[in-house]
């Protein structure tokens, strides 16, 4: 296996824990700020009536039980020993601390759970949550995933975000005053964005010098906002060619520090409605990888630190 031009996050967890890790993605069965408070309502212009998680979650069943049906089947996959548990679809800080703290509690007390990582919006972090994401950094190992998208006003009040960039910005200068470790996650592709916007949200990016990053390509879902102008012909979408050069132009200008938790995303097949070429995951990994050594360029190269 060639060895990757950029930092891999499952690289790194091998490394720092001493075997496999493997993320588990769990639905505590939170809402969000954006939905009417709730589950209800669209939201962002993109998000599914599932808030965005990850196909094959036991929705229905308790923290401890979708761990540990996802716990044997990693196993039996990947041969994984230890195990992150995501809370992942909706917005995971969404209710009282103390409502939080017993979520965060019941994943934690699953055996082989080395850690938590904890999928919100900047928008939803009041500065008791805050503090509490810190007691639980200072306890395991522990990941804020911060959705962002996009550094421009202009394209998170299209997408509906609800919030503009400057509440990212607070948010995060609060989670790094506690030392938190924080994944923020992009789109790339998002409609009236040039070439020169996308590579500015990752100047911008590399000049906050993130921990983690996970850039998405942007879905078209059945059910969403987004869907109807697809079908409108008002959203045009990436070729897989265009994905991987924004992405590796992406990867070349953050730092080498910079942990590259996710380069692609599939998303659900039974309603994806473009582009279809995101299902084969592994063509798009491989094509990024043949871009860098087309390039003989590397994370870090373009870097204005």
């Amino acid at each position: 296996m060639r060895k990757k031009a950029f930092n891999l996050y499952s690289t790194y967890l091998k490394q720092r824990f001493g075997g496999r890790v493997h993320k588990i993605s769990i639905d505590a069965g939170f809402g969000c700020p954006n939905r009417a408070g709730g589950r209800a309502g669209h939201g962002c212009l993109f998000c599914d009536p599932g808030g965005s998680g990850a196909v094959g979650i036991e929705r229905n069943e308790t923290i401890p039980v979708q761990l540990e049906r996802a716990k044997e089947l990693m196993r039996r996959k990947y041969r994984a020993k230890w195990f992150i548990a995501y809370f992942q679809p909706f917005s995971n800080t969404f209710a009282p601390a103390s409502v939080l703290r017993d979520c965060y509690d019941q994943a934690l007390a699953v055996e082989d759970v080395v850690g938590l990582a904890v999928g919100t919006r900047p928008d939803c972090l009041p500065l008791e949550t805050l503090d509490l994401l810190a007691e639980y950094h200072r306890q395991t190992y522990f990941w804020l995933e911060l959705g962002l998208q996009t550094t421009h006003d202009r394209t998170l009040n299209y997408l509906q975000r609800g919030h503009d960039y400057r509440c990212f910005l607070d948010s995060y200068a609060l989670a790094k005053e506690r030392d938190l470790r924080v994944c923020v996650h992009l789109i790339l592709g998002l409609p009236g964005e040039s070439r020169d916007e996308i590579l500015a949200t990752a100047d911008e990016l590399a000049r906050l010098r993130v921990d983690g990053v996970k850039l998405h390509l942007l879905h078209v879902l059945e059910g969403t906002p987004l869907g109807e102008l697809y079908k409108q012909g008002q959203v045009p979408m990436l070729e897989l060619q265009e994905y991987v050069e924004l992405a590796v132009d992406f990867i070349e200008r953050l730092p080498p520090t910079t942990l590259i938790q996710r380069l692609t995303g599939d998303g659900p097949r039974d309603i994806l409605l473009a582009p279809f070429w995101s299902m084969n995951k592994w063509e798009v990994l491989n094509a990024i990888d043949d871009e860098l050594e087309r390039r003989g360029s590397r994370q870090g190269d373009f870097y204005r630190g």
